[in-house]
C-alpha cells in the first residue's frame, strides 16, 4: 500500500493522495503540462527548475525511463503530480520505472488526486506555489511552509542550472530519430556559441545535425569572451525563472547586439533578446506548457512544444527595432520576433520538438543560412596566410 501524501496550494486548497517517488516535502510553483507523451523529457528539462508539474494525461510511467531520452543530467522539477502511476512499465527501451527514478533523485510525487480539478483551479486562479509532502500531513502546517516560499516572479534560476565550465557539444540527433535529409556542413564548420541558461540536449543535437560546431558556455559568460571564439552565430537557450531577473544575461545580449552577428534565441533566450532590445516581460496567468500549442501569424500555423510562464509585452515593442513573426494562437501573446535590420530572431517555443512535433525545425535551417551569409560577408583569415 502506498504511503499517504498531500498537496496544499497557496490559496489553502488541499488534495489528498498517495506517494510515488521519494518521501519528503517539496515546495515550488505548481503548473500543468498538457502533453500526452514525453514525461521524461519534461522532468529533465531545466526550464522546470523550481516547479511542481501536474501532468494532465491521466496515467504516467507506462514507458518507464530510458537514459537516452534525458534532456539533461538529472530531473529538475521539484515534484510531480499525476492521476495514476504505472509501476511496471512496458517498453523494450525502458531501464527503470518512473517511481524508482524519482526516488533515486530524491524527488517527491503525489498520485491519486483529481488532476482535472487541479488544472481547472490553476487555469482559473493562476499558477501559484504549493507543497507536496509525505511527512507533513497537517494541511495548515504545510500551508505555512508554502506561504514562506518565494514567488517565481523575481527569481533568477538560470544560474542554478547552467553549466559551470565551457564545453564543446558534438553529438547530432541519432540516426534512428533523424527526420530531415543529411546536411552538408560548411568547411570549416560554422561555429555557434550557445549561452546556456538551461539548455536541453536535443537543442544542441539539432545544431550539431545542421553541421555546426557548438561551444556551450555558462550563462554569466561576458560578451567579450563569447566573441573571443569568433563565432559565426550566437545562440541563447531556454531556461527557468523570471527573465527580467537574469540581469547579466540581458546585459550580455545587449552588448552582443553591437557585434551584428547572427543570433537565435528560444524561450528564455527569446525573452532575454527582447529585454536587451528595450521590450518588457510579464508573468502569464498559468503559462504555456505542452506540445500542442499553435503558433503563427498569417496563413501558416505551427504546432509547437512550449514551456514558459512569462511573455514579452506586445505594447512594449512599439519603440523597438523588431517585428512580430509569431503569436501564440490560443491567447495572442508574442511567440516570435525578428530584428528589422540585423540577422537576429527568436521564438518563445522549443523548435527541437522534444517532446513535440517537428513543425518548427526549419528555424535551425534559417539560423544556419544567416550564419552562412555572415561568413561570406566576413571571410575568415586563411590558415596559410
Amino acid at each position: 500500500m502506498a504511503a499517504p501524501a498531500i498537496l496544499v496550494l497557496a490559496d489553502g486548497s488541499v488534495f489528498r493522495g498517495f506517494s510515488f517517488g521519494a518521501p519528503g516535502t517539496a515546495i515550488g510553483e505548481v503548473v500543468f503540462n498538457t502533453g500526452m507523451t514525453g514525461y521524461q523529457e519534461v522532468l529533465t528539462d531545466p526550464s522546470y527548475c523550481g516547479q511542481i508539474v501536474t501532468f494532465t494525461y491521466p496515467e504516467l510511467g507506462n514507458t518507464g525511463i530510458t537514459p537516452e531520452d534525458d534532456e539533461s543530467d538529472r530531473p529538475h522539477v521539484r515534484g510531480a503530480i499525476a492521476r495514476n502511476i504505472c509501476t511496471v512499465p512496458s517498453n523494450w527501451r525502458s531501464r527503470q520505472s518512473l517511481p524508482d527514478y524519482l526516488s533515486a533523485h530524491r524527488i517527491p510525487g503525489i498520485y491519486g488526486i483529481d488532476t482535472r480539478a487541479l488544472t481547472r483551479k490553476i487555469r482559473t486562479v493562476g499558477a501559484m506555489n504549493g507543497g507536496i509532502s509525505t511527512e507533513i500531513l497537517d494541511p495548515l502546517q504545510l500551508l505555512q511552509e508554502v506561504l514562506a516560499a518565494p514567488s517565481m516572479q523575481g527569481q533568477n534560476l538560470a544560474n542554478m542550472v547552467s553549466t559551470r565550465t565551457p564545453y564543446e557539444w558534438t553529438e547530432p540527433t541519432p540516426p534512428a530519430w533523424e527526420f530531415r535529409p543529411p546536411v552538408t556542413p560548411e568547411e570549416p564548420p560554422l561555429t555557434v556559441v550557445a549561452l546556456d541558461f538551461g539548455v536541453k540536449r536535443n537543442i544542441l543535437r539539432r545544431l550539431a545535425s545542421y553541421g555546426c560546431r557548438v561551444i556551450v558556455v555558462p550563462s554569466d559568460t561576458p560578451a567579450e569572451t563569447v566573441l573571443s571564439y569568433n563565432p559565426d552565430g550566437i545562440f541563447l537557450s531556454n531556461g527557468p525563472g523570471d527573465p527580467a531577473a537574469v540581469v547579466e544575461g540581458i546585459e550580455t545580449a545587449r552588448q552582443l547586439l553591437a557585434a551584428q552577428r547572427p543570433m537565435f534565441g528560444i524561450c528564455l533566450g527569446h525573452q532575454l533578446l527582447g529585454l536587451s532590445l528595450g521590450a518588457e516581460t510579464f508573468k502569464l496567468k498559468f503559462g504555456h506548457r505542452g506540445l500542442n500549442q499553435p503558433a503563427g501569424l498569417t496563413r501558416e500555423v505551427e504546432i509547437t512544444s512550449q514551456n514558459h510562464g512569462f511573455a514579452i509585452s506586445k505594447e512594449s515593442l512599439e519603440k523597438t527595432p523588431v517585428a512580430v513573426t509569431h503569436l501564440n494562437l490560443n491567447d495572442k501573446t508574442i511567440a516570435g520576433l525578428k530584428h528589422q535590420t540585423l540577422p537576429i530572431f527568436s521564438v518563445q517555443y522549443h523548435p527541437e520538438a522534444s517532446p513535440g512535433p517537428h513543425d518548427a525545425d526549419y528555424l535551425f535551417g534559417e539560423f544556419v543560412a544567416q550564419m552562412r551569409a555572415y561568413r561570406q560577408q566576413h571571410p575568415r583569415p586563411s590558415a596559410t596566410g
